[in-house]
């Protein structure tokens, strides 16, 4: 016999929560890297998480917060060097 459990199946919940972690992942690590490419993917990934009503939704939160700065990032190394590519040094 197999229980009937309440709540929402296992699966539906781990997808939108997976998708907030990546985003906060991905956020965190276009600071350093690939920040015009890992910024969107940030910010998408975690409005679809929101959307899909993911219970980490402060890692959520925090991988549209670093996605945003991702591109502010971008932004203002463009100004300062008036080119997308940046260097050290």
């Amino acid at each position: 016999m197999r229980a009937d459990r309440a709540g929402p199946p296992r699966d539906a919940t781990r997808r939108p929560d997976s998708m907030a972690v990546a985003s906060f992942v991905l956020g965190l690590l276009g600071l350093l890297v690939l920040n015009v490419v890992l910024g969107p993917i940030a910010i998408t990934l975690a409005c679809l998480a929101l959307r899909a009503g993911t219970s980490r939704r402060g890692r959520a939160y925090l991988g549209l917060g670093l996605g945003v700065a991702d591109l502010l990032v971008l932004a203002a190394l463009t100004a300062a060097n008036s080119t997308v590519v940046w260097n050290f040094g």
